[in-house]
């Protein structure tokens, strides 16, 4: 049975690298998704594809 489950990932914190709250699958695409980290607090739009992650950090205004 382990040959059909579909691998999953942690999507990872850009800021401090810790694990978030959020798994995907090969397939899962995100774009512009608000990911929060629980861990430093701080949140950070990504952009995800085929287990490649590209992350934009918001301006320090939007930052509480």
């Amino acid at each position: 049975m382990k040959g059909t489950e579909e691998e999953k990932r942690w999507v990872l914190c850009p800021w401090c690298g810790a694990k978030t709250r959020l798994q995907i699958v090969r397939e899962t695409e995100l774009k512009d998704f608000p990911l929060f980290c629980p861990k430093c607090r701080r949140e950070s739009m990504i952009s995800v594809k085929h287990f490649i992650m590209e992350a934009r950090r918001p301006d320090a205004e939007t930052q509480c």
